[in-house]
């Protein structure tokens, strides 16, 4: 009896140290983290010579949670939550995610009265908004040494599909996709030449699900066609 209670007693003196050294691990993972992204956000804003003050936040908290509870969040402030963090797997798919953010804090910028009016514009024309702010995506990632076919897999990864886009604010993904596939063949052909993500299954999955808006591509680009592709 004497030997449990002295067991109990030791195990309740070790809880505190044991949770202490939980924090302070994932404290530090925290701070790693965080110091990724702002290295490569940074990076970004430097190489395309983002003149306007954009800071990057990671955070642990549930999204929905956060925005109604912190009221001194901007658009120009990049939040990384947690649960999107866990599907990046490289730098070049980081990238892609603060490059995407970054081209919606910049145009948060533009426009009157602090960029209120202009934001009004974008809601009316979302769809046009996410296509432009999908290009700016790749030009970003291109000029600060990044692979732009990440921005792809990233997409392919975190947006599920929906059935359709005729009364939504956004395009179905796999417009989206094609778009930006379309983007990079005639921007950035050298990333398709030398393909690094070629055996990248996420990629090799994109593939598999854009047989047919590749096709319309193949089509406009062998009968020099210069109007826009009616992707599905």
């Amino acid at each position: 009896m004497l030997k449990k209670l002295v067991l109990i007693l030791m195990i309740l003196a070790l809880s505190p140290m044991v949770q202490a050294s939980e924090n302070m691990a994932d404290l530090e993972n925290e701070n790693s983290i965080q110091t990724r992204i702002d290295n490569i956000g940074t990076k970004l804003l430097n190489h395309n010579k983002i003149t306007k003050r954009i800071v990057f936040r990671y955070t642990k908290k549930d999204k929905k949670k956060l925005l109604s509870t912190d009221k001194s969040l901007t658009k120009r402030q990049v939040i990384i939550y947690d649960g999107l963090y866990q599907s990046v797997q490289t730098d070049d798919e980081l990238a892609a995610m603060l490059a995407r953010e970054i081209s919606t804090a910049v145009k948060s910028y533009s426009g009157i009265w602090g960029g209120s009016l202009d934001s009004l514009e974008v809601y009316l024309g979302a769809k046009k908004f996410e296509t432009v702010a999908d290009k700016r995506a790749v030009d970003y990632m291109a000029e600060a040494g990044y692979n732009p076919l990440a921005l792809i897999v990233f997409i392919n990864k975190t947006c599920p599909q929906k059935k359709f886009d005729r009364f939504s604010r956004h395009n179905l993904t796999s417009k989206r996709l094609a778009r930006i596939y379309e983007y990079i063949t005639y921007k950035y052909p050298q990333y398709l030449e030398n393909n690094e993500y070629i055996n990248n299954e996420y990629y090799q999955n994109f593939l598999l699900t854009s047989i047919e808006n590749r096709r319309k591509l193949e089509r406009k680009i062998k009968n020099h066609l210069t109007e826009e592709v009616k992707y599905e």
